[in-house]
């Protein structure tokens, strides 16, 4: 398991064991004391491909937006800004923003001015989530295979904008209600199989979602050893802080090989060489797509 440090394997039993229903807050991995993280039963796919040789590791900032900018403003940011990688809306029936310059052409072109690529697919979300835009919910019953179906849609999306095999794809799971019955589980084996079918089609597999909800469970999931889970994620703390030093329940021991991304400030306005973007900011130290 890349995402684990060796040593943490040893603390993984006594955390199992002394986990409860997922109520409390969680603690160092490594931490002489019990780890209390949402309780998610195990699940173990196969996994003959395995992770891709990661092609293309990025350590700075990067900004994420809903729309593609226009290759004029990302010329300007270049030349201006401390960012050097972007979120892109690559695939996903949820996508909240059309994406008019999103194409083959205008990848290549930005790529050519030195940016680096986090792409991104939205499709179904946590079965408890509350968000009345994104309407199409996981089936905790078909997880697993709702996952393989979308990671199957995001590599088509990938493949259509140029990115080949080797490069990683990031499913946006919002923001969901802790802690209730069933619903981390859903997001868990929808992570697996998406996970799953992105190895068996040579892609790299990410996670996004907020640290205290798809993040927490992820930790869970790692500690129970569930398998594959993602090679990297892309966590929502809005703390201020870049860097990828994470708390619990990620802590020292989890996704820790160059397999981090935090997003740290969201919706925020900023201009370079001219021109102001809306953006969520992300400091990264992991896979990105070129």
């Amino acid at each position: 398991m890349r995402y684990l440090r060796p040593t943490a394997l040893i603390a993984a039993a006594l955390v199992l064991l002394l986990a409860t229903d997922g109520t409390g807050a969680s603690a160092e991995a490594t931490a002489p004391v019990a780890v209390v993280l949402p309780s998610i039963r195990p699940l173990v796919l196969p996994d003959l491909a395995g992770p891709p040789k990661v092609r293309d590791g990025f350590s700075g900032y990067a900004f994420d937006i809903c729309a593609a900018p226009s290759l004029d403003t990302l010329k300007a940011w270049r030349g201006d800004s401390p960012y050097g990688a972007l979120g892109i809306y690559t695939s996903g029936s949820q996508r909240a923003c059309s994406q008019p310059r999103l194409t083959a052409d205008w990848v290549r072109q930005a790529r050519a001015n030195g940016w680096r690529f986090l792409p991104v697919h939205v499709g179904p979300q946590a079965p408890c989530t509350q968000l009345e835009h994104k309407p199409k919910l996981i089936d905790p019953a078909h997880a697993a295979d709702q996952g393989r179906s979308e990671a199957s849609e995001a590599v088509r999306g990938l493949q259509a904008l140029g990115f080949g095999p080797g490069n990683p794809v990031y499913v946006d799971i919002e923001s969901y209600p802790p802690r209730v019955a069933g619903c981390g589980q859903a997001v868990i084996d929808f992570a697996i199989g998406w996970t799953q079918r992105l190895h068996e089609l040579g892609y790299t597999s990410g996670f996004y979602s907020s640290l205290n909800s798809g993040i927490s469970d992820l930790a869970a999931a790692a500690w129970a050893h569930s398998s594959p889970l993602p090679d990297a994620v892309w966590y929502a703390k809005w703390d201020g802080h870049a860097d990828t030093d994470a708390p619990a329940p990620l802590g020292g021991d989890l996704w820790v090989y160059h397999q981090r991304i935090h997003q740290y400030q969201g919706n925020v306005q900023t201009t370079h060489g001219g021109v102001t973007l809306t953006v969520d900011r992300d400091y990264v130290d992991g896979p990105t797509a070129g």
